[in-house]
């Protein structure tokens, strides 16, 4: 595999006229009365970020996630001042602004109002939808080029993308991958900042793709990447549910609205598509209520139309009856037998030999960060990347299943902040219930107070006393790692695959990994 990159490949567009992008805007009932100004620049590239703004650049001026609460308009002015061709903006903001230039007779000074010549104004009813709507015709619709399948749920997203993508390659086809660790062009990979890309950057990659030769490309599907539009006008060929457990309620202010969220993929599905659902999660008939797809469910039920049997879980790998055939696979986890299941249901979906899916399956190696394992001085380490309640109680659980009777099972973890607050005491009654030492750290604190975060997280122990609080995270991986013993599994928690720990707004080098390593051998050296 090769290393990972920082940047894209440059992509090549056709040059569409400001003109021509707001007359598919008015057709799609996004567009907010007229456009202001000449509409004939063209249009090569499309960006949020008013420091990219230039010449063929349209600037798309959005609010913000509720994390930054920054409105995309306060930067109308600097985009055009860098020579943006068109900005898009509301048409609320537009009338707004327009009322006050025609209230005064004094030139505006550039800066505080007053248009560059040359530049639209394109206002929209729906900013982010007519955003993703704008990129993916400046990127020349690649996702049209592409057999797409999108992955949504809680939990198992990025595993489930990965064994896709494998399973893609193994049969011969040029795929790429969107996701939270990478994304992938063929072999090649390259470094990911959301788990989905705003459009315009979605696009390019999806561009980008089919410029290098892919005829597939699977890709995570967030909440956030649903909710903000970001995935709108996408041909999904196969749409996959894992499961639904809370997890982004500090961004959708409720259960309903996350799950609603989700939904939207199903729901945007054509016929001709197929809907793959978890059967052993009862939300899936929710998600697929409204959706025009072929359904097809998977799950331990006899009454799934892919069922899969865990016969034997290892450290080194799975046992499973898929779909009636026995199989060893190299992936450990339980959880991870619903994972491979919904691979193998989407490969069959698109028409591949059912034994031939299951061999390339069989092959798939783990993930990182995804129940990676640690072995040093009889000592076992799992990191993983949970960071929900339903998602510790399932490592934890599978953990439990290879910890040698007479040892013990540890559980390591901390909760973001900033983020869902709500999980913080589940979480931590989860850790309590399944594991026999549990201790309590930071994840990412960000602008949070971490003992604050802490805190929150030990009100959820009926037992805190028996817990133990480390918020340095380094220090409570070796904690663990010191004071366990040989045939102990230490779990480490809540960031897998990250190689950062962000402080503040600081973004530090951390890797659990690199900590657990580093810990288990100093405690094997010093016995």
């Amino acid at each position: 595999m090769s290393a990972l990159h920082a940047q894209l490949p440059t992509v090549h567009t056709a040059p569409v006229a400001v003109a021509e992008l707001a007359a598919r805007l008015r057709e799609r009932g996004l567009l907010d009365g007229d456009a202001v100004g000449p509409t004939d620049g063209l249009i090569q590239d499309v960006t949020i970020d008013s420091r990219r703004a230039g010449a063929g650049v349209l600037f798309a001026a959005i609010s913000a996630d509720t994390h930054t609460g920054r409105d995309g308009h306060d930067f109308v002015d600097d985009a055009l001042a860098r020579g943006a061709s068109a900005a898009l903006v509301s048409g609320e903001w537009l009338r707004k602004r327009t009322e006050a230039e025609a209230s005064t007779s004094t030139p505006v000074p550039l800066g505080k109002g007053e248009r560059l010549p040359g530049a639209a104004l394109v206002p929209a009813t729906d900013s982010r939808a007519a955003l993703a709507e704008i990129a993916t015709d400046v990127y020349g619709r690649p996702g049209d080029a592409l057999t797409l399948l999108g992955v949504t749920g809680t939990n198992g997203k990025t595993t489930t993308v990965f064994l896709l993508h494998h399973l893609l390659t193994t049969l011969g086809q040029t795929a790429g991958l969107v996701g939270t660790v990478e994304n992938r062009i063929g072999t090649e990979r390259y470094a990911t900042q959301f788990t989905t890309p705003e459009a315009p950057a979605l696009q390019r990659l999806l561009r980008a793709m089919v410029e290098a030769g892919c005829s597939h490309a699977a890709m995570e599907v967030s909440s956030h990447g649903l909710a903000l539009d970001r995935v709108r006008a996408l041909p999904f060929r196969v749409a996959v549910f894992t499961n639904l457990t809370q997890d982004h309620l500090d961004y959708h202010r409720t259960f309903g609205e996350y799950e609603a969220a989700k939904k939207r993929l199903f729901d945007g599905l054509g016929p001709d598509a197929v809907a793959i659902v978890n059967g052993d999660d009862p939300a899936h008939t929710r998600m697929t209520a409204d959706t025009a797809a072929r359904v097809v469910t998977y799950g331990t039920s006899e009454d799934a139309d892919v069922r899969v049997e865990v016969l034997e879980n290892a450290v080194d790998g799975l046992t499973l009856r898929l779909d009636g055939a026995g199989r060893r696979f190299r992936m450990a986890g339980r959880f991870n037998a619903l994972n491979l299941a919904a691979a193998y249901a989407a490969g069959v979906a698109l028409g591949f030999d059912e034994a031939a899916c299951l061999d390339a399956l069989a092959d798939a190696p783990g993930v990182p960060g995804r129940f990676e394992t640690v072995r040093e001085g009889g000592v076992l380490g799992v990191v993983d990347y949970a960071h929900t309640p339903d998602a510790l109680d399932n490592v934890l659980k599978t953990a439990r299943e290879i910890v040698p009777e007479g040892n013990r099972l540890w559980a390591v973890f901390g909760c973001g902040g900033d983020r869902d607050a709500g999980k913080r005491p589940l979480m931590a009654r989860v850790a309590e219930t399944v594991a026999d030492r549990v201790v309590i750290t930071s994840d990412n604190p960000r602008t949070e107070d971490p003992d604050a975060i802490l805190d929150d997280v030990e009100a959820g122990l009926e037992r805190p006393e028996a817990a133990t609080r480390i918020a340095d995270r380094a220090a409570a991986i070796a904690h663990a790692a010191t004071e366990s013993a040989p045939g102990d599994v230490v779990v480490i928690a809540g960031k897998g695959h990250e190689t950062y720990q962000i402080v503040g707004t600081e973004r530090r080098h951390f890797d659990d990994r690199e900590a657990l390593r580093d810990a288990l051998i100093t405690r094997a050296e010093a016995r």
